[in-house]
């Protein structure tokens, strides 16, 4: 007799995001141009520029805002200073970047761990995009490409820890609801961004 399949059980909040920023993860995914013909160095340099303008303010923004939660320990999975220094690695400066000034609203812990979904998704994500950066580019973590693998070997299991702290917190509807709100305004306000940029396929 055939073993029935273990359901596996998801929580209400990675329901309601899964269903909440798919379409607009799908959307941004076909447009970033990790995998153009036409991605050189040079625009992969102007394209982490464009990064490092989103991922810059929006960190700020975070630690300003005093609604990460206290037992969420923020700073290790801050990015700028990866992507400054990949930047300097490419030849390239951070110095008098524009900066991304329309960036989701975080006033609530809610609010901050939809934004946190979404920088820490990406990071999970970075792994295919190095090796197609690495293959392709021959740039890795030592030569400018570090903010693709800026966990490197931990990755899988920061993305786990990350998804079982928002798993177990208690929320109400309106709290779900909240996180989800502040993952697509993320993705949005990320899209609209790197539009601006021109560094969108």
């Amino acid at each position: 007799m055939q073993a029935k399949a273990r359901e596996v059980y998801v929580p209400p909040v990675l329901q309601d995001l899964r269903a909440g920023t798919a379409e607009l993860h799908i959307a941004l995914e076909k447009r970033l141009p990790f995998f153009s013909d036409t991605l050189d160095t040079p625009a992969f340099e102007r394209l982490m520029q464009a990064y490092y303008g989103f991922y810059q303010p929006l960190e700020q923004a975070l630690l300003a805002s005093g609604a990460v939660p206290d037992d969420f320990n923020l700073l290790p999975r801050l990015k700028a200073d990866t992507l400054r220094a990949d930047l300097r690695a490419l030849g390239a400066t951070a110095d008098d970047l524009p900066l991304c000034e329309d960036l989701p609203v975080i006033d609530s812990s809610a609010a901050s761990l939809g934004v946190l979904y979404v920088l820490e998704g990406a990071t999970l994500g970075g792994q295919i995009l190095r090796r197609e950066i690495a293959a392709r580019l021959n740039l890795d973590a030592d030569n400018g490409a570090a903010f693709l693998d800026v966990y490197g070997a931990a990755t899988g299991r920061r993305w786990r820890e990350f998804i079982e702290y928002l798993s177990n917190r208690p929320m109400a509807a309106s709290e779900r609801a909240a996180v989800v709100s502040a993952a697509q305004t993320t993705f949005s306000c990320f899209e609209q961004w790197l539009e601006r940029q021109e560094v969108l396929a």
